[in-house]
Formats: structure tokens, C-alpha cells, sequence
């Protein structure tokens, strides 16, 4: 069950308590067939039927919108992030939320759009100052200081950058390398070899022109001589993440061998990069991008915890914001769409024969629990909130009317602007039900080979089968 919820948050970063929910609740229900000798297979196909019939539902139901639309994109986001810790800040996490996917979105053909935020937005956490500070910056920031502070510029205006992945310092031979020096002269030669090495790599970095070089690996205090003598700022040992960020939000491209690089391979997007201490470190700032398709969420505030809070319900709101992007339809929140849900399986269920109908009324039953809950959490009384709910929902005329979950009153979710995101909805339903089908369907659970013992009886002794008896095998010890 909790790999389930990871499943649900990998997907579509949503929805993942929703899910835990109807899983159990569809398991609870098939409990009763199971004690009636029902086949697990008879059960997981009436809930698979069920789960096409509920695709179908809220395909009816899903309402298309306009993800150009700032304001219906706020609304949405706020309506997911409305029941986290840091509801307070709703408008705030929205915001950074949308400018951040916003930004890194990739057209992919047919009017879709790829978001990928697990790789192009970094959430960058420096605590001092305030929450309202937080902001999304058109290019990319991280934690590293150039290599030389006095020698090297720490402001520049529309560089030139280099990516690199390889070291610029002399390779180091096998562990089992020799060195035969027979004259005195010898060793300074091999410095002075060295030293032609690391100066022809830094050369051909040179000649075309570069204001900042990084690389991935190390970088020699000879290599960062040649670099500061011609004006270059040079950062060293990046982490890969961020030196694929830097490539996307300024053009460049990230060479394997200085000997390789071409003009092409220059980033010239960037308009400043800058390197600032805040509190007690040093961060570099590559930012003003003209076509940033990554980007970092700086964010500010009194704790750490307090940031990772607020780090966590960002990662929601970007995942909400990334699903209305990719699709964008939505669904009543607020257990409507379930309530809706259940009462078209409900009506539809009468239509089916055989024995198959029974566990496909069930698990119409099951999809309440979310509304269910809701009502709970909310402290009214259930059972009339529900009898309520189904009564409106029962002539299946106005899809909209759920639970607002502040007050606990029945509502139109239209009105409230309480909302789901049409992907994370189908995704629950899919992965919930697929779910407890899988967990139908094994025979029985090996949790151990101890056997419970009545309360102060000793271990017993263990018994040895001889080789008479019908199976040679040792009976381990109970």
C-alpha cells in the first residue's frame, strides 16, 4: 500500500491520500465475496468493469479549460494546496508554481506540451528573511563560489559560457604506472610536460573567447592561472543536475573534451552571472535568460523546517499546475466527482447479470468513502450529509454538488471553485483499483513460520521426522 501511494505520487504528485483510501475501502468491501466463496477473479472482473464505467463518468463530467488562463490556473492550484500546512501562503505557492512549470514547458507537437520538473526546476531553500522574499528566477542558481575570489570577476554582463565535463588538470597515470628518472633534469621535464598538457586544454577553451567556464570534475591551480590571466571566471565540480540546467536555460551544450568544442557549443543566453553571499555562503546566480527552459524557486524564510514544509506543498501545487498543462480539463472537487461516480455505476449496475453485478454494486459503494471521510474530517454528521449528498446526486442532474471541506456544507463546487485536476482523478481511480485487484488475487500472505503461542507456554522442542514417514522433511521449531 505505501508503494502504492508512491506510485500515485509519481506520477501525477497528487492525490496520493485518495488513493490509500479507495484501495482499502474497495478491499473492505470485497471482503464479504471473498467470505461467500466468490472467486477472486469474478471479483477483479466486475472491478475492472467498474473502473471503465468510472473512466467513462468523468469523462462526461470533466470540464476543458484554458491553461493560458492565469486566473483559472490560480484558482485550481489553490484548490489543491488549500488543505496543507501552509494554506496561509496559497496564493504565494500558486504563483511560484506557475511561473516555474510555465517556464520550463517544451512543446512537443499537436498543441501538447512536455513539463518536467523533476529535472529542470530546482527548489533552492536559504533560510533567513521572509516567505513573501521566495521568488522563480529566469535561470538557474547553486550553492559554489568561483574557484579564485581575488583573481576572478564575480559580475558579468551577458557571458559567454563554457560547459564542461572533464577535468582540467593533468590526468594521473594507472595505479601501477613507473617512472624511470636517470638525470636531475628529468623531473623538471616531466613538470614542464605537465604544464604544456594543462595549458593546450586551457587554450583551446580559450580561443573562443569564454567569460565563465564549469566543469564537473576538478580543475588545477595551473588551469585556473592560464583562465584568471585572460579574464576568464571558472567554477569547478558542479554537480551533473545543475550543469544540465545551466545548458538548458542558456544554450550551451556540455562537452566531454576541450579538444571537441565548437561555437555552437557556447552559451550566449544568459544576460548576468553573478555570485552573491547570503548569510554564510557564497551562491552564483546565472540568470535573466532569454529563453530559460529551466529554472530555480529560491525560497526564503525564519526555518528550516518551515522550508521544507513549504518545499513540499510547492512540489504538490508544480505537479497540479504540470497536469493542467498536459491536460487541461478539470473535475469537481470536494468528493463530487465520486459521489457522481458511484451513482452512475449504481444505475448501471442493475443492467448487469450474472454474479458479477454484485461486486460491481460494491464497489459503486466504495467510491463514497472519499466524501465519506471528507464529512468526517469536516465533524458533521455523516449520515445525514450522505443521505444528502446521494439525494442530489441520485437523478444524476448536477455533477458539481460535493462537500466543502472547511465547513462541512453541501455545495456547488462550481460556485466555491473547489476543483481536481481530471489527470490526478483517472490516475487514482486506475491505480487503486488495479491495486486491490492485484491483492485479490494471491492466495494467501507468508508472513513467518512462527506460530503464535498461548501466553507463558515454553518454546517446544522440535521434532524430527525418520526416514519411515511419507515425506523426509524437518519440522522446524515452532
Amino acid at each position: 500500500m505505501i508503494e502504492l501511494s508512491r506510485t500515485q505520487d509519481e506520477e501525477v504528485g497528487d492525490g496520493t491520500t485518495s488513493v490509500i483510501i479507495l484501495a482499502g475501502e474497495m478491499l473492505h468491501v470485497a471482503e464479504a465475496f471473498i467470505d461467500k466463496n466468490y472467486h477472486p477473479t469474478v471479483i477483479c472482473r466486475a472491478y475492472n468493469k467498474a473502473l471503465e464505467d468510472a473512466i467513462a463518468a468523468i469523462d462526461k463530467i470533466a470540464m476543458p479549460i484554458d491553461a493560458q488562463d492565469r486566473g483559472q490556473m490560480l484558482g485550481l492550484v489553490k484548490s489543491c494546496i488549500g488543505t496543507k500546512f501552509t494554506s496561509q501562503f496559497g496564493d504565494l505557492i500558486a504563483d511560484l508554481a506557475i511561473d516555474a512549470t510555465t517556464t520550463v514547458g517544451v512543446d512537443i507537437g499537436q498543441g501538447l506540451r512536455d513539463v518536467d520538473i523533476k529535472n529542470y526546476i530546482k527548489v533552492e531553500k536559504v533560510p533567513g528573511s521572509q516567505l513573501e522574499e521566495s521568488r522563480v528566477l529566469k535561470g538557474v542558481m547553486f550553492n559554489k563560489d568561483v574557484v579564485a575570489p581575488g583573481k576572478m570577476r564575480r559580475k558579468i554582463v551577458n557571458p559567454r559560457i563554457i560547459l564542461l565535463d572533464c577535468p582540467l588538470e593533468y590526468k594521473k597515470g594507472e595505479n601501477q604506472t613507473n617512472a624511470e628518472l636517470l638525470r636531475e633534469e628529468d623531473w623538471s621535464l616531466l613538470l614542464k610536460l605537465e604544464e604544456e598538457y594543462i595549458e593546450e586544454l586551457c587554450m583551446q577553451i580559450l580561443k573562443f573567447k569564454p567569460d565563465l567556464v564549469i566543469t564537473e570534475k576538478g580543475l588545477s591551480d595551473l588551469a585556473c592561472h592560464y583562465l584568471s590571466k585572460h579574464g576568464v571566471s571558472a567554477i569547478r565540480r558542479l554537480r551533473k543536475t545543475d550543469n544540465n540546467r545551466i545548458a538548458r536555460a542558456c544554450g550551451a551544450v556540455i562537452v566531454n573534451r576541450p579538444d571537441e568544442l565548437q561555437e555552437s557549443d557556447v552559451g550566449t543566453g544568459a544576460g548576468l552571472f553573478e555570485v552573491k553571499k547570503i548569510g554564510d555562503e557564497y551562491f552564483a546566480f546565472i540568470v535573466d535568460c532569454k529563453e530559460p527552459k529551466a529554472c530555480t524557486v529560491l525560497l526564503r524564510g525564519a526555518s528550516k523546517d518551515l522550508l521544507n514544509e513549504v518545499e513540499r506543498n510547492l512540489q504538490d501545487a508544480m505537479s497540479v499546475a504540470r497536469n493542467i498543462i498536459k491536460n487541461p480539463k478539470l473535475v469537481p472537487g470536494g468528493g463530487a466527482t465520486e459521489m457522481t461516480v458511484s451513482a452512475a455505476l449504481k444505475q448501471k449496475s442493475s443492467s448487469i447479470e450474472g454474479i458479477e453485478k454484485w461486486p460491481y454494486e460494491a464497489a459503486a459503494i466504495a467510491f463514497e468513502s472519499i466524501p465519506r471521510t471528507l464529512a468526517q474530517n469536516c465533524g458533521v454528521n455523516v449520515i445525514r450529509t450522505m443521505t444528502a449528498l446521494q439525494g442530489k446526486h441520485a437523478n444524476g442532474e448536477n455533477a458539481w454538488i460535493g462537500i466543502d471541506g472547511n465547513t462541512g456544507a453541501i455545495a456547488d463546487m462550481k460556485e466555491r471553485k473547489i476543483w481536481d485536476a481530471y489527470n490526478v482523478k483517472a490516475q487514482t481511480f486506475k491505480t487503486a483499483i488495479e491495486a486491490a485487484c492485484m491483492l485479490l488475487r494471491i492466495d494467501d500472505i507468508v508472513s513467518g513460520i512462527k506460530k503464535k503461542q498461548a501466553p507463558g507456554a515454553g518454546p517446544s522442542k522440535p521434532k524430527i521426522e525418520t526416514e519411515g514417514d511419507a515425506d523426509g522433511e524437518q519440522i522446524l521449531p515452532d
